[in-house]
């Protein structure tokens, strides 16, 4: 139910003054066509976080960059740079990490050709903007059928002032961030991006965090006007990673706020990850030909201990290169453009390993007529013995064409299409690991190897028609393949992969004074990969069904005057399995017409910006979501929550920036995420309690 009492104080937060001009609201989107394109003139729904809205909210992770975008289910269960990512009910399925989201940084891929994106290693104070693109079909998704997120950054050529921002908060926030940009001659720019972070989160156990990150960059512009810049950076990033709360638990949570000595054994999970990555890129216009080739490659390592086991791999590598090419042409008489080019990279990953927990308190009973070994606490995340060694690759490679054209007036045209080939090659010994039915360790299958490959499809057509200079309408209708990943295939080595396609038509204004997206899609998916419990209790993965997921969204945002703007976004969220058979312990039991988990039906945000000309400014944002379910049988439902809201106060003179950004400020005790077991075991992971910090920036 809404607490209308706290929403009216939200509003009061915000001086409500009158009279100033009216501005332009055009944004320009380089995601859906790999060319710069005005949002309107996109036959897809695409959404752009831009940098006013990225300093007001001070982010420091992308979760608050994009929980306000209709269709985008974002929360972080240890209030990290570490987030749970959902677009349309794609990712649904990932334990950690982001999957089925391409995720792209200056037009360098993020994501590995498995599809899996570590968020850790991205430094969201060096992004100016961000873009979402959603559902199946863009030429820039390489295995990939949620969408596309791409983050951009400052250009080394672009002229900035530096500047060095440091903040403090409660729970042991700590920020500080410097930027520097060199010209070095009219041919030669250099620039420098250092943060360092860190929180304590005292208000529940094993849960402090710290980042250090750095990044340099080199541009250089040629007599003939085209110009090469390149990028390295190194993350070094620890995450505990708290524990989830059973039922009472989290009972006694919403009553105090605080999270300690809970009952699970798991009670020292963790991902600390070392991250080194360089790319360049050039671009040169040789008459209509512009050429783009990118090369990139990544050296990453972390000791991620996890439920049962402890993960520890510093062998990893991903190296890959992007040939594209943007041909000018006309095409009826009127301009066209036709964006073409080659994929390939390669995820290596050398002698892997993982290690049961060394210090441990185990029990012993009789399990089904036989004597087990329990594990009942873990004491730290020392490694003990060696559970399992395992070499993998993966490699991709692909081609794709995008052609956008005007047959008629005020008509223009997308046809796009790509073709990949995905193989995984895995070989391994299983010594032991840990199962989940009996809380033991038990002996592994030895030796193993698996060999597969897929093509994956993907294809585009859009048709967008101007009503008016202000609005356009568009339809389309995408497709795409969606491949399992390595540890999947370590689950189920039959695995397929998954069909999508997607219908979908809307409606886009842009005006001086307000801007509107609406969306209505309907998206059905073949052969989902879902996950199910054998009859050991164990996550395992199958294509045990099909689903159709239908939505309608809204996005807008309506500018008073200058000085005040008021924002308003909501998803209806209609997402049932048409087939879908879930084992539980020996068992299948049919699901069919029940909904997906975790999915709300509704979601909604609520915005308001305020910027004085002296230099005063305010911001108020509130979520909610609806309830969901808790289980693919719908047997149960988490009722949600309704107005969480942030709150921003700034000042700006001259070169001097104060702000105090505060989280949750009605101190709203929720969960982020809640979930049942085919067993009846309901857990918890808490969404943090009210926060704060103060920052300053100081440009020079």
């Amino acid at each position: 139910m809404i607490d209308k009492k706290r929403l009216y104080a939200s509003l009061t937060l915000l001086p409500l003054l009158a009279h100033a001009e009216t501005l332009q609201l055009d944004t320009v989107s380089v995601t859906a066509t790999k060319v710069e394109t005005e949002t309107k003139e996109v036959s897809q729904s695409i959404a752009v976080v831009n940098a006013q809205t990225i300093e007001d909210k001070n982010v420091l992770d992308v979760s608050s960059a994009l929980e306000n975008i209709p269709g985008v289910n974002v929360e972080s269960s240890s209030n990290s740079p570490s987030p749970r990512l959902i677009i349309r009910g794609a990712g649904l399925k990932a334990n950690y990490g982001v999957r089925e989201i391409m995720v792209i940084k200056d037009g360098v891929p993020m994501t590995d050709p498995d599809s899996f994106t570590r968020f850790d290693y991205i430094d969201m104070q060096d992004v100016q903007s961000i873009e979402v693109q959603k559902g199946p079909g863009s030429i820039s998704a390489v295995n990939a059928t949620g969408g596309v997120i791409q983050l951009i950054t400052k250009s080394v050529f672009e002229e900035d002032d530096n500047s060095i921002k440091i903040g403090v908060g409660n729970e042991g926030q700590r920020n500080l961030n410097l930027k520097l940009r060199e010209k070095i001659d009219d041919n030669d720019f250099v620039s420098m991006n250092f943060s360092r972070q860190s929180k304590d989160n005292h208000w529940r156990d094993n849960n402090e965090f710290d980042s250090t990150q750095i990044s340099l960059k080199y541009g250089h512009i040629f007599d003939d006007d085209s110009t090469l810049q390149g990028e390295i950076a190194y993350t070094e990033s620890n995450l505990q990673l708290p524990a989830s709360m059973t039922k009472n638990e989290f009972e006694a949570f919403k009553k105090t706020g605080e999270q300690h000595d809970t009952s699970s054994p798991w009670q020292y999970t963790a991902r600390n990850s070392k991250i080194l990555s360089l790319n360049t890129q050039y671009q040169k216009e040789v008459g209509d030909l512009t050429y783009k080739p990118r090369f990139y490659v990544n050296r990453w390592e972390h000791f991620h201990p996890v439920t049962g086991i402890i993960n520890d791999a510093d062998e990893n590598y991903v190296y890959g290169t992007d040939l594209e090419a943007d041909y000018a042409h006309q095409l009826f008489n009127k301009n066209a453009t036709l964006v073409f080019g080659v994929t390939a990279k390669q995820d290596r990953s050398d002698d892997a390993k993982k290690y049961q927990y060394a210090d441990i308190v185990t029990q012993n009973v009789i399990l089904y007529g036989r004597p087990v070994t329990q594990v009942v606490q873990t004491l730290s995340n020392r490694e003990g013995s060696l559970a399992n060694v395992e070499d993998s690759l993966a490699t991709l490679y692909g081609i794709y064409a995008m052609e956008t054209f005007s047959p008629f007036d005020r008509t223009t045209v997308d046809i796009s299409s790509r073709v990949d080939r995905l193989g995984f090659d895995i070989s391994g010994n299983e010594i032991s690991y840990f199962d989940y039915s009996t809380s033991s360790y038990k002996t592994g299958a030895g030796d193993y190897a698996i060999n597969k490959s897929y093509t994956l499809m993907s294809s585009k057509l859009g048709v967008t028609y101007a009503l008016t200079d202000t609005t356009n309408i568009y339809s389309s209708i995408a497709f795409a393949n969606q491949a399992p990943t390595t540890s999947e295939l370590g689950d189920n080595e039959g695995l397929d992969k998954t069909q999508s396609v997607n219908y979908e038509i809307g409606l886009k204004t842009r005006t001086e004074q307000f801007s509107y997206d609406v969306a209505l899609y309907q998206n059905d998916v073949k052969d989902e990969i879902i996950q199910i419990k054998d009859a050991g209790g164990n996550t395992i993965y199958d294509n045990a069904g099909q689903t159709q997921k239908r939505g309608f969204e809204f996005l807008g945002m309506y500018h008073v005057n200058t000085a005040l703007s008021f924002g308003l976004s909501y998803a209806y969220s209609d997402f049932k399995y048409v087939s879908f058979q879930e084992k539980v312990g020996a068992t299948f039991v049919n699901r069919d017409g029940n909904y997906l988990p975790y999915i709300p039906k509704h979601q909604y945000g609520l915005e308001a910006n305020y910027k004085m000309e002296n230099g005063f400014k305010t911001r108020i944002q509130t979520k909610s979501w609806g309830s969901y379910y808790l289980d693919s049988a719908n047997s149960d439902k988490y009722e949600g929550y309704d107005f969480v809201t942030d709150v921003m106060f700034g000042y700006e003179k001259k070169a001097h920036l104060i702000q105090l950004n505060v989280n949750n400020i009605f101190d709203k005790h929720y969960a982020m995420q809640a979930e049942k077991s085919v067993y009846g075991v309901e857990s918890y992971k808490a969404a943090a309690p009210r926060n704060f910090m103060v920052s300053y920036r100081y440009k020079f």
